[in-house]
């Protein structure tokens, strides 16, 4: 059915509608809120309060960009606000998504399974070590495979300074992980 026909019907109070508006970008609204978060409790909380927050103001959804959009914007809001509410007693501990897919191939060339919990691990670390603006367009282009355009204008701010902090991101996160990766490659 089309995205515009749902909205209108949400908006009137379905809620099969809605559920069907949500559930096409669910994974990418969860990856964004578990990388923005950093673990699994706070991106449930982030996803709630998405879930919640949508509903609540579909109303005020314009159609001006796409859902998905609106959504993913409405998501790193509020995994933003949870981090930050939570920051001053946030300790780094074990972070393993048991719904991220793992390979279980016993190919050598391929890192075993601990070693892929390792990884996850060590980028969420790395993730929670930027700051929240650069995270944030690291995270919605990177799991949210949101545009450029599309990151400037949730951030409020120009493409070129998007394009600057996912550059500053990248190369924090290279310098992080090559200074903290224990899993031998």
């Amino acid at each position: 059915m089309d995205e515009a026909v749902l909205v209108m019907q949400a908006r009137d109070g379905d809620q099969r509608a809605f559920a069907d508006l949500v559930n096409g970008h669910r994974n990418q609204i969860w990856a964004v809120c578990l990388q923005i978060c950093g673990n699994q409790h706070d991106a449930e909380d982030a996803l709630q309060a998405t879930l919640l927050a949508a509903w609540r103001n579909l109303d005020k959804f314009r159609g001006e960009a796409r859902f998905s959009t609106w959504m993913h914007r409405i998501a790193a809001n509020n995994a933003l606000a949870l981090i930050r509410k939570r920051k001053a007693n946030t300790t780094l501990t074990d972070f393993s998504d048991p719904e991220a897919p793992v390979t279980l191939d016993a190919d050598d060339s391929a890192p075993r399974f601990d070693e892929q919990i390792a990884l996850r691990d060590q980028l969420r670390e790395a993730l929670q070590q930027l700051s929240d603006d650069i995270r944030e367009a690291v995270v919605l282009r990177e799991f949210g495979d949101f545009s450029y355009a599309d990151i400037a204008e949730h951030q409020g701010v120009g493409v070129q300074t998007v394009k600057s902090r996912l550059n500053r991101g990248r190369t924090q996160l290279a310098q992080y992980l090559r200074a903290h990766t224990t899993v031998e490659s």
